[in-house]
């Protein structure tokens, strides 16, 4: 499990999501892992790319809106 602390890219995502996502200021796990799906379509990104990070987190324990699963 990755530590809410570590850069983004260790996230197993696509290079172009990572980019994107540096893009909108979101450089560790805590930043998009305190956001909500809204707020991720506010800034921009795709339904498929919102699921992608959300696999993504979840692979590792965690989810969207600060939720962590053991």
């Amino acid at each position: 499990m990755f530590c809410i602390e570590d850069e983004i890219n260790k996230l197993n995502i696509d290079k172009k999501l990572i980019k994107k996502l540096k893009s909108n200021d979101i450089n560790y796990i805590k930043d998009v892992w305190s956001l909500k799906r809204k707020e991720l379509k506010e800034k921009g990104f795709t339904d498929q790319e919102i699921k992608t990070i959300i696999i993504s987190l979840q692979l590792e324990g965690l989810d969207l809106n600060k939720k962590i699963y053991d």
